[in-house]
């Protein structure tokens, strides 16, 4: 009769202690508003105690720096429209 082993393999089961879990949706982040909203779900979850105050500080900070990257692609274009109608391009 063949020898079989009752122990799981190791980093199996668990006892390993590891969480799975599920692919959080897409966040839409295409312009401003979309940005302001996430902010005030971030700021919402920090208030609740969902997101440790220190994680939403950075996701926060993550997000004033798209808002910035916004308001800088927008001026730019903006520029490059006046400097085309005023014949400077």
């Amino acid at each position: 009769m063949a020898n079989i082993s009752r122990k799981k393999p190791h980093g199996s089961g668990p006892a390993t202690g590891i969480v799975v879990l599920p692919t959080p949706k897409a966040i839409n982040l295409h312009n401003l508003e979309a940005v302001r909203r996430e902010m005030g779900r971030v700021y919402r979850d920090m208030r609740t105690g969902r997101i440790a105050s220190q994680d939403g500080a950075r996701l926060v900070y993550a997000l004033g720096e798209m808002r910035k990257m916004f308001e800088l692609c927008d001026l730019e274009k903006r520029i490059k429209e006046l400097e085309v109608c005023h014949g400077e391009a």
